[in-house]
C-alpha cells in the first residue's frame, strides 16, 4: 500500500448514505438463512482446501464447540440479529444491501461448518426507519449479538441495547451515542471525535484548485449543516480555507438553482465539496452550474459513488464528479479478490450489491473471526475482549485498514471519477491502492460531537456500571 499522501461521511451525516444507496446496485432479495439452510460454497473440509475471503482465511469451519454459554448460544447454534430499514415506505428497499449481505454470509459460513461447528441462525429485522427501538427490544430478548446491521434511527434504540448488555458489530452507526456506545464495534468506525481527512488531502494534492479556490455546497438540513461545519474545521486543519461564498440550499427545495450557480461563479469558485446527499436539488444545482458556464472540480462524499448518480449523468454534466472512498470500488473487482468474492456471494443469492453491503460483510467477518477465537466458551464477555484487541482490519481487502478495537477511522483514501455512467479510480494512479498517512486522522471540535465522552471515549448518556467492558 502506498503511504505518502497526506472520513468519508461524518457520523452526523451518515444518514444521507441511506437516501440513494450505493454503486453497482442490483435488485433482488437474498433468502433469510437459518441453521438448517445449506448451499453456498462447499465446506472447506470436503475439498481439503481452506476457504478464504480475499486475503482473510475464513473464520468459519467445522469443530466440536459445545455448551449453552450465553443467550443465543447452544451446543449446535449461535443466534445473531441483523437487518436494515428496507421496509421504509417513503424509500422502499432502503439499505436492503446490508441484510442481503449478512444473509449471504451466514449461508456461506454455515456451508463450511459454521463457527467451530455451531451453525449460525439469523434473526433478520426491518426497522423501517422509525422502528429501531422496537427492533432492539426484540433483539435484546433472543440474540447473542447484533452483526452487520444498520438502522438510520439507531440513536432511539441505543438506550435499550446498552440496558440489556447486547454487544454489536455494527454495519454502520448514525447517532453519536450509538457511534460511541459501550460494547459497540465496527469494521469501519466513524467516531465523533476523530475524522479521516485523507479524501480532502488527496483531493488537494491532485487538484490544486481544491487547495486554493474551494467552497462547500451546504443546505438547511441540520445533518448537512453539522457535517459541513465539521468538514470546514478539518479543511482548516489541512491548510485549506473555504471561500465562504454564502450559498446554502433549502432542504425542502428551491424554485431555481441558477442564482446559486451565479453566486458560486461570481465568487470565483473552482472546486466544490459537499456532505449533501445526491438528490434532485443537488443535481439541479450541478445542472445550473453548467448552464451558467461554471465548471468547478467536484469532490464529494462516498454517497456520490452511486448508481443513481451514474444514471443521472446521461448528459455528462457530472463528468467532473470525484468521490473519496476508503472502500475498494466495484470497478476494481478484477484486482481485489475480496470485492469479487462479496459480489459473487451476494449476487448468487439475488441480493443487492452496494457499498453498505460490503461494509456489513466486513462487519460479519470481524464478528466471525472473534467468535472463532473464543472457541467453545463463546460468551459476550469473550467477544468484547477479542474485538477490543483488533487494531488493524481490512475485511480481507474490502477497504483500507481501520482500528475497530480502538474505534478509530481509516487514515487512507482513493478517488474515483465519474465519466458518463462509469466510475474509475484516478488517484492514486495505481488501481487498487490507497494513499495513507496516520496524520490524516484529525481531532474534531467537541462542539460537533453531539454527546459527552468519558476517559475511554465512551458515550456517557446511557452508560451503566453493568456494561460489559474488555478484560484484557
Amino acid at each position: 500500500m502506498k503511504g505518502t499522501i497526506a472520513r468519508v461521511a461524518a457520523t452526523t451525516v451518515a444518514l444521507t448514505v441511506l437516501a440513494t444507496g450505493c454503486a453497482s446496485e442490483r435488485g433482488g432479495s437474498a433468502a433469510v438463512p437459518d441453521a438448517t439452510t445449506g448451499g453456498g460454497t462447499a465446506a472447506a473440509g470436503d475439498s481439503g482446501v481452506k476457504e478464504t475471503f480475499g486475503t482473510l482465511e475464513s473464520p468459519c469451519g467445522k469443530g466440536d464447540a459445545k455448551g449453552a454459554t450465553d443467550q443465543g448460544v447452544t451446543d449446535t447454534t449461535i443466534t445473531i440479529g441483523y437487518g436494515d430499514d428496507r421496509g421504509f415506505t417513503k424509500a422502499p428497499g432502503l439499505s436492503k444491501e446490508m441484510g442481503d449481505a449478512i444473509s449471504a454470509m451466514i449461508k456461506w459460513c454455515n456451508a463450511q461448518g459454521g463457527i467451530n461447528g455451531r451453525q449460525i441462525k439469523g434473526n433478520q429485522y426491518d426497522a423501517a426507519y422509525m422502528q429501531a427501538a422496537t427492533v432492539m427490544q426484540k433483539a435484546c430478548k433472543q440474540d447473542f449479538m447484533l452483526v452487520g446491521e444498520g438502522f438510520a434511527m439507531d440513536e432511539s434504540a441505543e438506550q435499550y441495547r446498552v440496558a440489556c448488555n447486547l454487544p454489536v458489530v455494527a454495519g454502520y452507526t448514525v447517532g453519536p451515542n450509538a457511534a460511541m456506545g459501550p460494547m459497540k464495534f465496527e469494521a469501519v468506525p466513524y467516531p465523533v471525535d476523530y475524522y479521516n481527512g485523507a479524501p480532502m488531502k488527496l483531493a488537494s494534492t491532485t487538484f490544486p484548485e481544491f487547495a486554493s479556490n474551494v467552497d462547500l455546497i451546504t443546505s438547511t438540513s441540520p445533518a448537512v449543516m453539522t457535517g459541513s461545519n465539521k468538514v470546514k474545521n478539518v479543511m482548516k486543519s489541512l491548510g485549506i480555507k473555504p471561500m465562504e461564498c454564502g450559498v446554502q440550499l433549502n432542504n425542502d427545495g428551491d424554485p431555481s438553482y441558477v442564482p446559486f450557480a451565479e453566486k458560486f461563479k461570481a465568487c470565483g469558485v473552482k472546486a466544490l465539496w459537499t456532505s449533501k446527499t445526491p438528490d434532485p436539488s443537488a443535481f439541479s444545482l450541478l445542472e445550473a452550474l453548467d448552464r451558467v458556464g461554471a465548471h468547478p472540480t467536484l469532490v464529494m462524499e462516498a454517497t456520490w459513488y452511486s448508481q443513481a448518480v451514474a444514471k443521472w449523468n446521461t448528459s455528462g454534466v457530472g463528468d467532473k464528479i470525484h468521490a473519496g472512498l476508503i472502500f475498494q470500488p466495484f470497478e476494481n473487482a478484477d484486482k481485489v479478490p475480496a470485492v469479487k468474492k462479496y459480489m459473487d456471494l451476494v449476487g448468487a443469492e439475488g441480493g443487492k450489491i452496494a457499498l453498505l453491503g460490503m461494509q456489513a460483510t466486513s462487519g460479519f467477518l470481524l464478528w466471525a473471526t472473534a467468535a472463532r477465537d473464543c472457541g467453545s466458551e463463546l460468551t459476550r464477555q469473550c467477544m468484547v475482549n477479542k474485538l477490543s484487541q483488533v487494531h488493524e482490519w481490512t475485511g480481507g481487502g474490502l477497504h483500507a485498514p481501520t482500528d475497530p478495537g480502538g474505534n478509530m477511522p481509516a487514515s487512507c483514501a482513493l478517488l474515483v471519477k465519474l465519466t458518463g455512467s462509469t466510475y474509475k479510480q484516478v488517484a492514486p494512479a495505481a488501481v487498487g491502492e490507497f494513499e495513507c498517512d496516520k496524520g490524516n486522522v484529525l481531532k474534531t471540535d467537541p462542539a460537533t460531537w453531539g454527546t459527552k465522552l468519558d476517559g475511554d471515549r465512551i458515550a456517557t448518556t446511557f452508560l451503566t456500571p453493568d456494561v460489559i467492558k474488555p478484560q484484557v
